[in-house]
Order: C-alpha cells, then structure tokens, then sequence
C-alpha cells in the first residue's frame, strides 16, 4: 500500500465515524430524552477536548513525526467513537464528549499534517482528493447510520461495530505511511523575509485564511451535527429521512472536491471560493423559507457543494511559499475552532429562539465568505508554492 492510499484511509475513516455519529445523534439526545439545548452542552464538550488536544498534538507531532501520532490519534478516536454513545446519562454523555472531542482533533491535526508531507512528496496537489475521502467517508456513515436508524437499529451497537472495524482497516493501513522525515519535505531552507503583513506579532494573511477556515467550518460542524435534528424535529421527518440531510451534504461534498483542483486551475481560487460560498448561501437560505422536508435535503446538499472546495483552497495557500507545519497549525486551529463551535453555538441560538432560526446564521456565513473569497488569490499565489507550480501546469 501506498502513502498516499494510507493517507486516503485515514481521512475517511475519520469521516466514517463522523458521518455515524451525525446521523444518529438525534437517536443519543432521544434516548436520554434531552432538549436541543443539552445535546448542544454535550457538543461543547466536544468542542473543549479538540481544543485541548490539537496543541498538544501539534507537539507530538513535531517531536515524533506525525506517522506515530497518527496511529495513536486513530486508535483513540475509535474507541471514543465506541463509547460515547453508551453513555446511560447527560454528565456521563458529556466526559465521553470530552475524550471524543480530544482524540477527533488530534488526529484532525496530525493526519493533514501527514496529507501535506505525501502531497510535498509528490509535488503535485493533492489536499483536494483527500478531503474528499474525509467527505466520502461521511457519506458512507451517514446512510449506514440512516439505515441503521430506518431498521431500528440501537445506535449503541451500530457505532461500536462501525468503530471495531475502522480501528482494525486503520491501524493495518497506517502502518504505509511515510517516515517521520519526510515532514520536513519542501520546507524553506531559510527563514521566509518578514515583508508579509503583520498584526501582533502574527501574519495577517494568515489570521484572514484562518477566518475564512473559521467561517466554513462553522457551517460544516453545524450541518453534520443539526441537520437531522432540523429535520427530526422541526419538519417532522421520519428518522431515516433524517439522517438522509447529512448524507445530500457529503455527496455534494465529495463531488466538489474531487473535481476541486481541476476547477482551481480552471477558475481560479478567488472566483471558486466565491461561486461556491454563494451556491452555499442561496441554497440553504432557500430551503429554510420553504420549510420542506424534500427542500431541506436540496438545499443541505447546495451547502455542501458551495462548502467543498474552501478547506483545501485555504491549506494550500496557508503552505505557499513559507514552512507549512507552524503555518498550517495557526490556519487548522482557527478553522477548527469554527468547526468545534458552530454545534453548540446553533444549540444555543436554537434554545433562546428554534432551530431554524438558528441555522439561518449559515446563508449570513456564506455571504462573508463571498466577501472575503479574494484573500484566497493573495495566498494562493505567493512565491515559492510547489503545489501551486503543479497544480498550474496539470
């Protein structure tokens, strides 16, 4: 097996388990019978774990090599992936939160860390089709757990099995990935000139990357985590209708992104970021007026195509033309912290008003993404970028 194939694995393995939990996170809040509220308390714990970790990740991986924290990172993410479902009660529900929240964002940091390291090795774009994994994993776990959820199946069995499995494919594939040197591949020989913009000590462009990442993430994290609970309980779908609206999200999701670095050269990363942040908000907005069952499943699907091409577009012109390890960890952290907090903050909106209300910030993303899309073409072509070079002459 090849690094590369290795690599791919991970990222929908990782995508896999996330897709499970998000189809079925509706049947967790129903059995322990809590509100729209409770269920966002117990998101945030996943939200205070990944933050915790995703430093402490970047470490190991520094010192180590991000193969090693790779392995561990996914062993530990089964196994919270396992367990938390099982949880007989909120404050139980919540310390599994926590453990799941931690080894999710740690392997988040390490395995796009390794995806860089094979994409330098390569010299030749690859963020794009690896994401489309994570995606395409989301979309098998999603009509696994919709399917599941259709039969009756208790979600307790249904993750533990689904978790078993991915940590036995995983452990068996990482054992493929690339040494700890090759981390350091395509890095500058010598410090990058400090002509680059700077506030507070920190690079302005990438503080601005970081945002964009903040804002799309945001809404990915929200989709996954409320869109069967919309819904579940504001449209009175039947469950595996449900859990359909996230699966409509990741097949957008992965189309987009295996066509991704094709429509960048076509397009441009500006104009790409652009269309696609519009297509997201106009699709959404919509579907939210009409308040239909079938619309909603159309208009989650437009997110996730109008979402699909920003994360890779943002990591690739994080790594241009300067040492992508710190850079990307600054962009990664501000973006996953979007991810991390657009679940419990949609709960917390939903609680004070509905649900839909709630998701109504995510259109008014979209536009701020639009407005923001021309950073992407500063990042993407500055000096020295391998991944642009290649991605140019494809």
């Amino acid at each position: 097996m090849t690094a590369r194939a290795a690599v791919t694995i991970v990222f929908a393995i990782n995508g896999l388990l996330y897709g499970a939990w998000a189809a079925r996170i509706a049947a967790i809040g129903d059995r322990l019978e809590l509100s729209a509220g409770r269920i966002g308390l117990a998101l945030a714990f996943i939200a205070a774990g990944s933050l915790g970790a995703m430093p402490v990740a970047g470490r190991a991986a520094s010192r180590s090599g991000s193969r090693p924290a790779a392995r561990v990172a996914l062993v530990a993410f089964c196994a919270a992936s396992a367990l938390a479902p099982a949880a007989p009660s909120l404050a139980l529900l919540c310390a599994a939160c926590l453990a799941l929240g931690a080894s999710a964002g740690a392997l988040d940091v390490v395995m796009n860390a390794h995806g860089v390291a094979v994409e330098r090795a390569h010299a030749r774009p690859m963020l794009s089709s690896f994401h489309a994994a994570f995606s395409a994993g989301g979309l098998a776990g999603a009509l696994l757990g919709a399917g599941g959820a259709a039969a009756g199946v208790d979600v307790r069995v249904e993750l533990a099995l689904l978790a078993a499995g991915a940590a036995v494919v995983g452990t068996l594939a990482t054992r493929s990935l690339l040494a700890a040197s090759a981390d350091a591949l395509g890095a500058p020989a010598r410090p990058r000139p400090e002509s680059a913009p700077r506030f507070r000590g920190i690079d302005r462009r990438l503080l601005i990357l970081g945002a964009l990442a903040f804002c799309c993430l945001l809404c990915e994290g929200a989709a996954a985590d409320w869109s069967a609970v919309y819904l579940d309980r504001d449209l009175a779908a039947s469950a595996g209708t449900a859990g359909l609206a996230y699966a409509a999200f990741s097949i957008t999701m992965v189309a987009g992104r295996l066509a991704g670095d094709a429509l960048t050269v076509r397009f441009g990363p500006a104009a790409l970021v652009r269309r696609g942040a519009l297509v997201a908000s106009a699709g959404l907005g919509a579907a939210l007026l009409a308040g239909d069952a079938s619309v909603a499943l159309a208009g989650f699907a437009c997110l996730g195509a109008g979402l699909s091409i920003v994360i890779p577009q943002v990591f690739r012109a994080a790594a241009a033309g300067r040492d992508s390890g710190p850079a990307l960890a600054r962009v990664t952290t501000l973006g996953y912290l979007g991810f991390l907090a657009g679940p419990p903050l949609i709960g917390g909106i939903a609680e004070a008003t509905s649900l839909p209300a709630a998701l109504a910030v995510l259109p008014l993303l979209g536009l701020a993404m639009a407005a923001m899309a021309p950073l992407t073409r500063v990042a993407d072509t500055a000096p020295g970028s391998r991944v642009r070079e290649a991605a140019a002459a494809a």
